[in-house]
């Protein structure tokens, strides 16, 4: 993507919270904490902030249409630019990418994205897309679920390359392996591939622990500029590439079952990065359900097409393959409160530092963060370096 800021631009602190169930709480109380946690992190005052990113804090899918100016107010944040653009899960590290474009254009110093989200305490409010009139009454009457959605695609993938659903098992298993050390985690138990394909199926070929947790929790992390990042005390680490893209919100309009835009917003990554799939060092992958993953790895050139499964199946997303994911237990075991890309970003960044609370990697420089919303709808891609 022409005229990103290569390097120009460090997350400067990142902060999650612990919060699995916070029940009676609100929303903005953990988005509160998160701030004053990243803020913190990055040797900064609430003062120094002026740009704020935000979407959909209320329960797991969303707020009202006002809420970043609300969430401002009750954070004692006046920022002088923002950004509220919501497509799910990649909604933050899309927020990255335009607030780092910000910066290197004068418009900003200090910019916080922030997310948080009762997605286990809260009731989940009608999704605002699931109107029986217009584009969605083709769809929306027959009642298909998120999940029926992902597994759609996975059923194709599987009749096309043979894919199995202990391939997709192996997904959850490693996820939650890293997730043992983290003393965090929603789930920290063992978890093998029997128990995931022999757990209640929820939509053919999809179980449940083919599934995310439900969780409640959020994530902030700061971004300024590299000539700032150079004066604090944390290690900045550096928005080497990012890209952006959409794909459709209807199954319906989807080009092709068994990829993803991860192939545009990907390839916007790896080119303003001047990198490619090799230089990757490990990635935060979308983990929302085990064939995201599967999907977003074929879709980013990690594996070709088709070869999701024996890659997965084959330990290359372990700690010692070739591209280890999800190293904090990502969606599938640590949390998921509804749109998780601010918490990949959070994780890519303890990472990279030599911070992570599940398994932390020997000395990796260079982290890829790719988040995928909707009925896989949308994604984000991001790649951090320090």
């Amino acid at each position: 993507m022409q005229g990103f800021p290569t390097g120009e631009v460090a997350v400067v602190g990142a902060y999650e919270s612990p919060r699995r169930k916070a029940p009676g709480m609100h929303p903005y109380e953990i988005q509160a904490e998160c701030v004053r946690g990243a803020l913190a992190d990055a040797g900064l005052e609430p003062g120094d902030v002026d740009g704020l990113c935000t979407a959909a804090t209320f329960g797991s899918e969303g707020g009202g249409q006002l809420e970043i100016i609300d969430l401002a107010e009750y954070l004692g944040i006046r920022p002088r630019w923002y950004d509220s653009t919501d497509t799910g899960g990649p909604a933050f590290i899309s927020h990255a990418g335009h607030a780092a474009m910000a910066i290197a254009a004068g418009l900003v110093d200090v910019v916080v994205v922030t997310y948080a989200a009762l997605g286990r305490s809260s009731e989940i409010p009608e999704s605002d897309y699931a109107n029986t009139w217009g584009p969605s009454q083709f769809e929306i009457p027959f009642g298909p679920t998120l999940v029926a959605s992902y597994a759609l695609a996975a059923q194709r993938h599987m009749h096309m390359y043979g894919t199995t659903p202990e391939q997709l098992a192996a997904i959850a298993v490693q996820c939650r392996a890293n997730a043992a050390s983290n003393p965090d985690a929603m789930y920290r138990d063992p978890l093998t591939v029997e128990d995931v394909v022999n757990s209640p199926l929820i939509a053919s070929p999809l179980h449940r622990l083919d599934c995310c947790v439900v969780s409640d929790s959020g994530g902030a992390f700061v971004l300024a500029s590299k000539r700032r990042a150079e004066r604090l005390s944390r290690k900045p680490v550096y928005l080497l590439g990012w890209g952006e893209a959409i794909g459709q919100i209807q199954m319906n309009q989807m080009d092709d079952f068994t990829e993803t835009s991860a192939t545009r917003s990907g390839a916007d990554a790896f080119a303003t990065a001047g990198m490619s799939p090799g230089d990757i060092d490990c990635a935060q992958i979308y983990d929302s359900f085990t064939p995201t993953v599967l999907l977003t790895l074929e879709s980013l050139g990690f594996c070709k097409r088709g070869e999701g499964g024996p890659f997965v199946e084959g330990g290359e997303i372990a700690p010692t393959g070739s591209l280890p994911i999800n190293t904090d237990g990502g969606g599938m075991s640590s949390n998921h409160p509804g749109r998780r890309g601010a918490l990949a970003v959070v994780e890519a960044v303890r990472q990279l530092r030599g911070e992570s609370p599940g398994v932390q990697l020997d000395a990796p420089r260079t982290c890829l963060v790719n988040g995928t919303g909707g009925a896989l709808s949308a994604t984000a891609t991001m790649i951090l370096g320090v």
